[in-house]
Formats: structure tokens, sequence, C-alpha cells
């Protein structure tokens, strides 16, 4: 883990410590009116210390902290649980409500006094409810499929000649999203996350080529779970107007092709660097829309050891 990331959302944000601040007043009623319930989340706690800067008394608590490891619950232990079958992203859940409530209690302050101004406002918070949105999707499956880390538009295809952490020549794909586009990003295979590498930087248009190097930005390093155990980097780079990295996976998490480790809040660039060779099928090109999950990137053709 990249000691400069100390939370999943490396970055910070305003809503961010919005929320980190109702955290504190929640605790606090918590221990005062409902002692009961803060003790018997802590006896279904689980881990041996507290990685947060506050106390932890239920899973809410270590949502922003999730990646550090330390106290968390069993699936079936945490009550909030049905907040991750909601269709919007739970990391954008504080924005969804906080502008939401902007937008929407705006639209109707003006639609009392004069409707026809009430448009703007309430047109912006239908763009934050789609913006936030998290659709299912159906996985392909079948041996050396590599599917899409994001939604957007293919805008790179680009062949490097060695990649460090891959350990040889590789292919690079950069998807750009809009802000029309889901933000959530999804892993592209079964993999083991091997490291995660966090770097500040600019927010420059995640159009510009440029953006690739001076942005923002995070990489997971993963490696497949099955031979031949290949090795994949997948960059989350900021934009112009999406400031806010969010990735709550850490080394040693695993998971399944088309799950979930986090998003990029409004318009941003996803890039996925994969290992070239012979046999590998780019089944995507230029221009091409895409969908985190469900569009093919690229497939291998089976080997030996994976026969």
């Amino acid at each position: 883990m990249d000691p400069q990331v100390t939370s999943i959302q490396p970055g910070g944000g305003v809503c961010m410590r919005v929320e980190l601040a109702w955290g504190a007043v929640r605790r606090w009623y918590l221990k005062t009116f409902r002692r009961g319930y803060a003790r018997r989340m802590a006896e279904m706690r689980r881990g041996t210390e507290n990685r947060c800067p506050h106390d932890v008394l239920d899973p809410r608590d270590v949502k922003f902290y999730q990646n550090q490891g330390g106290y968390y619950w069993n699936v079936e232990d945490d009550p909030f649980t049905w907040r991750d079958r909601l269709p919007f992203a739970r990391e954008g859940l504080a924005e969804l409500v906080i502008l939401s409530v902007l937008c929407f209690g705006s639209t109707a302050v003006l639609a009392y006094w004069y409707w026809p101004a009430a448009v703007v406002p309430a047109v912006l918070g239908l763009f934050f409810v789609s913006f936030f949105r998290n659709p299912r999707r159906s996985i392909p499956s079948g041996e050396g499929v590599v599917v899409s880390p994001a939604d957007g538009k293919i805008t790179t295809i680009e062949e490097i000649e060695h990649d460090e952490f891959i350990g040889g020549p590789a292919v690079l794909i950069g998807v750009f999203l809009s802000i029309f586009n889901v933000h959530v990003n999804r892993t592209p295979v079964a993999a083991r996350v091997i490291g995660i590498a966090y770097r500040p930087g600019k927010f420059l248009n995640a159009l510009r080529p440029e953006s690739a190097r001076e942005n923002e930005q995070l990489a997971i390093r993963i490696e497949e779970n099955r031979a031949p155990f290949r090795r994949m980097v997948v960059r989350q780079i900021t934009g112009a107007i999406a400031r806010r990295i969010v990735c709550r996976a850490k080394p040693g998490d695993e998971f399944q092709a088309g799950d979930l480790f986090g998003m990029i809040k409004l318009g941003s660039r996803t890039e996925l660097v994969l290992p070239r060779e012979e046999g590998l099928e780019i089944t995507v090109k230029l221009g091409q829309n895409v969908k985190a999950g469900s569009t093919i990137f690229a497939r291998y053709q089976p080997g030996e050891s994976e026969e």
C-alpha cells in the first residue's frame, strides 16, 4: 500500500469532510442514547485494532478507511449492507443526498415564486441522480476474457515496449468517461491486488493525452488468481471536473471479474495495461463505447496451463 493512501478517497473533498463531521455527531448520539446498540456492535466487531482516526462504533465508521485494514464486520452482522443493493454507488451516497437536497430544495422554492426558474435546479438534480447510478451488469465468462474496467469511450490503444510491473511488452487501453457515463470502476479479471500506487497531480481535461501523465491518479496492480497469473494495472485518473478518486481495494484483496472496487466522481479517465502475448486479441477499437464489467476488452487464447 502506498503510504500516501490513508483513506479510500486520498484526495479528500468537501462532502467527505461533511460526512466525517456528521459521523462525529452520530457517534455522540449512539454513545449517549443507544448504548445497547453500541455494545452489540462492539461484540460483533472483528479485527484487532482501530486504523481509523476516530472511534469505531458500527460499520459506517470504517467507510472511508476500509482499505487500511483494522476493524470490520462480517456481512451477516452488518445492518447497512442494504446500501450496497441500492442502484447508486455507495461511495457517492453522501454527495447524492447533499446535492439532491440543494437542487430539489431550490426547485421547490423557485417553483413557488416563479416556476420557469425552477427548471435549471431540477435538471441539475436529475443529472446528479443519474451520475451516481450503479446499474447491475451481466459479466461475461470464459477462459482468457478481459472485461472493461469502466464505462465510456475508447480513446487510446497503445503498445508499450516494456512495462516494469508486467515484466514485458504490454498494451494500454484508455477509456474517457464523460459526465454522462456511469463512473464506478470494476475489475477486468478475477485477480488478487498486489499493490496500490497513488500520485497527486493536475486536473487537466481527461481527453488530453498529457492528462494520463500529469493528472492525479491511482494505480491498482493486480495478478490473476489462476494460471498463468498474468499481471495487469488499472489506473484511475482524474479530469477537469472529476477530482475525487475512490478505491476501496487494498493489497491482498481478491476480486472476481466485474467486481466493483471504486469510482471516480464526475468526468475522468480509466486505463488498463495488460500483457501483450502471442494469441492476444484486442476486441475493442478506437471510438467504441464500452460498459464496465460487460464489454469484453480483450481475449487471451488459453495455453496448456489454463486448459
